[in-house]
């Protein structure tokens, strides 16, 4: 009979997560391209339509490009990580981080993402990210594309809709991998891959307005994209022995509005939508119930001799996810709805809400956990978990944020709950240790770090650094290994 798990594991991974576009800054220094995030305009909450400013036009790309378009575009600058790399892992090392989730930004690497040849300059950059990683015992956590797509690649191929991509993704990995292989053991392949059913321009760099038929185009490229992260799955684990690769879902547990049968399937269909990516990811083929969608969708896959087997035989070594809420959903057209991160549903009733109408459910992170677990039985990463908030200055400079460490010391509970019901959960990374600009709004009032930027949303501000309560919160936390919340 095994024994059951008291708590966190003694090599458990506590640190913090960020992507290059909403942290690095110096998009148009060291060599690098345009990617599709720099075209990201910062949009007025009361000018957006459904929370969201992430879908872009052939037509407005161009706009921009001539300058006719006048606009602020913070993904261009984030917080200025480019120059501040130092100062910002020094504090990451102070709190105690055992692991930072990062990505590459492919156009620094390859500007225009065909390129013959990878930008020396680049390379030198992450070269030093990761030695000032390394100084402090800090294990990097590499996601290879979040969000990031070359904005040529965009132009010339109309991002992964092309085949073509997979091949400039690969060797873009492949040089990725043989430059960093004595200093980079962990890695993602795509960051939230089922994006790109919510916003095709965010999650593969595609101009909806250049297709016919979204659906088709969008599955398309996703066959595209687990094809790219089975092959790099497999050269990681040639070229770097040891190397563990994970696939990454935004992951929206769905319920039932009620015990109504109809109201049940619904929230089981959600949720194998959802769960296909993983699906495939973590068991090599495509789910028989995506079959009859396809069917029903006039969804027609184009695949190459050999794929099948490619995504059979490479399948990732863990699971990673980002949880921010559960979704509710109804048969019932006449409910109140509520917002959420990528999608919404209907307001459950028993659950609070954020700022941004995100509903607040640690429990759910504990029923997503375990659901994982019972349907995989593969190690469990979460590298996305946090509140944004609105955060005030006091006179002092000091910031009280306990609706943040009230957030994440509920969550962190059911995780370990989890671990008690026999999940094997390796680490947790939070969202937005430093306060970054927001993937989906490009505002940076919607704030989750530790530490605070001094930067508001029209881009004014000094950039300075400083600890929210937050802080030494966390770093009590990962001392203490999960005991001490």
């Amino acid at each position: 009979m095994t024994t059951a798990k008291k708590g966190f594991p003694e090599n458990f991974l506590w640190g913090g997560a960020t992507a290059a576009n909403q942290l690095e800054g110096g998009y148009n220094l060291g060599g690098k391209g345009l990617s599709t995030a720099d075209m990201i305009a910062h949009v007025p909450k009361e000018l957006r339509k459904g929370g969201h400013a992430m879908e872009i036009t052939s037509e407005r790309i161009e706009e921009i490009l001539s300058g006719a378009i006048e606009k602020l575009f913070p993904k261009r600058f984030g917080v200025d990580f480019y120059h501040r790399f130092k100062e910002d892992i020094a504090l990451f090392a102070e709190m105690g981080f055992k692991v930072f989730r990062m990505s590459i930004h492919w156009a620094r690497i390859f500007p225009n993402g065909y390129d013959e040849t990878p930008n020396e300059e680049g390379l030198k950059f992450y070269d030093e990210v990761f030695d000032e990683l390394r100084k402090y015992g800090i294990e990097p956590l590499v996601t290879l594309s979040h969000y990031e797509t070359p904005l040529a690649l965009t132009q010339k191929y109309n991002g992964w809709a092309s085949r073509e991509v997979i091949g400039h993704y690969v060797k873009y990995a492949e040089t990725v991998f043989n430059r960093y292989k004595d200093k980079v053991k962990y890695w993602l392949t795509f960051n939230e891959i089922n994006v790109m059913l919510f916003s095709p321009y965010t999650g593969g760099g595609i101009l909806i307005d250049k297709v016919e038929n979204k659906l088709q185009t969008v599955y398309q490229a996703l066959h595209h994209q687990f094809v790219a992260s089975a092959i790099v799955t497999k050269l990681a684990h040639e070229i770097i022995p040891g190397s563990q690769v994970g696939c990454m879902l935004a992951r929206m547990e769905t319920y039932p509005n009620s015990c109504n049968p109809e109201d049940v399937r619904l929230a089981q269909f959600e949720n194998q939508i959802n769960l296909y990516f993983t699906d495939i990811h973590a068991r090599g083929e495509y789910p028989n119930y995506m079959a009859r969608y396809f069917e029903e969708n006039n969804i027609v896959l184009q695949k190459e001799v050999g794929d099948d087997e490619i995504l059979l035989n490479n399948t990732v070594d863990f699971i990673s996810f980002s949880y921010y809420m559960t979704v509710t959903k109804s048969a019932s057209a006449d409910l109140e709805t509520t917002a959420g991160n990528l999608t919404g549903g209907v307001k459950n009733p028993y659950l609070e809400a954020s700022d941004w109408g995100w509903e607040i459910d640690p429990i759910g992170l504990r029923v997503t956990l375990n659901n994982f677990w019972d349907r995989y039985n593969k190690p469990l990463f979460i590298v996305e978990n946090g509140l944004g908030a609105y955060d005030k200055v006091e006179e002092d400079g000091s910031i009280h944020d306990s609706y943040r460490i009230d957030y994440l010391s509920k969550h962190i509970e059911q995780m370990k709950e989890a671990i008690k019901d026999g999940v094997d959960l390796i680490g947790f990374t939070s969202w937005g240790p430093i306060d970054l600009v927001s993937m989906s709004t490009s505002e940076m009032s919607k704030r989750y770090g530790f530490i605070y930027v001094d930067l508001d949303d029209e881009g004014n501000g000094t950039l300075a650094r400083s600890k929210k309560d937050s802080f030494e919160w966390f770093k009590q936390v990962i001392a203490s290994n999960g005991e001490v919340l």
